[in-house]
């Protein structure tokens, strides 16, 4: 089997490349920038996915049997600027690699709970209802997937955090630890609420997937349903570090051009039953984490 990972480089890609090398699976990431100071450079091509007649080469050179599409413009606020950008890297790049993937191999598409709407935790079954353009984009692309002829899956997290790999930037988590040691004070969104996503979580999930030729749609989230704020105190009090540099504020504080879900978040019930998928407590995570 032989398995093509996009966005490899990214916070999420990284984990799932590591997982599957990990168990001696033929895996290949690409991304358009690929540093130096990747634990799993060995495993990774340099691909810019908008340059179609290189994907073109590469897909009939590796051959893959299953493709995980992990890579997006995946920044609210940079899509809402540039519409353009987005909807080539989001949605033409998506349904291109749609087309070069053989009908017997399996496409896997990582979307994102911006595609809903707000009243959440929402299900499987919860209509279309993207607050901006971020999320249009990607209903976009899962509506290519859902079209294709072949084996496919969409999955879905939220907000995603995990431990710091070598020579990556680190999730909210980091940040909050980081300037708390420094003994800065931070506004923290209190009126926000999501399930956020262990990323070894995410990418034991799309094992499961691949290993069980899983098709559909499939939320993978945590089961903790909890605002930015209440997480950046479960950070601090397990480091024993000063909550009280941690200031609740609502989200009117940090005007943003793009509007966001105030209640969030995904039900993880259908991965539970069919996935045997087994979401990480936020706190167990954490100790994970640091």
């Amino acid at each position: 089997m032989k398995i093509l990972l996009t966005g490899s480089t990214g916070f999420l890609g990284r984990f799932v490349l590591e997982l599957f090398a990990s168990k001696g699976i033929e895996i290949q990431g690409v991304a358009r920038n690929i540093s130096f100071q990747d634990s799993n450079k060995q495993f990774q091509t340099q691909l810019d996915l908008a340059n179609f007649d290189k994907v073109d080469h590469y897909f009939r050179d590796f051959q893959p049997d299953v493709v995980i599409h992990n890579a997006a413009m995946s920044k609210p606020d940079f899509c809402a600027q540039f519409p353009r950008e987005a909807w080539q890297q989001n949605v033409e790049v998506t349904r291109y690699l749609v087309e070069k993937t053989s009908p017997s191999a399996h496409f896997i598409y990582i979307s994102s709970d911006f595609v809903l709407g707000d009243q959440g935790p929402h299900n499987e079954q919860a209509d279309y209802n993207p607050l901006n353009y971020y999320g249009v984009t990607k209903q976009a692309a899962e509506l290519y997937v859902n079209e294709r002829v072949g084996l496919s899956t969409i999955v879905r997290p939220v907000f995603i955090y995990g431990p710091q790999l070598p020579g990556s930037r680190g999730s909210f988590i980091q940040w909050v630890a980081t300037q708390l040691n420094s003994g800065n004070s931070i506004k923290v969104v209190n009126d926000q609420w999501r399930t956020p996503t262990f990323a070894p979580d995410i990418a034991q999930a799309l094992f499961e997937i691949v290993a069980k030729k899983v098709s559909g749609l499939f939320h993978i989230a945590g089961s903790d349903l909890i605002t930015p704020y209440q997480m950046a105190v479960e950070v601090a009090n397990y480091l024993q570090l000063n909550a009280g540099l941690i200031h609740a504020v609502d989200e009117l504080t940090f005007p943003e051009p793009v509007k966001r879900a105030k209640r969030g978040g995904l039900k993880n019930d259908k991965a539970i039953e069919e996935l045997n998928f087994v979401p990480t407590a936020l706190r167990d995570a954490l100790t994970l984490c640091f």
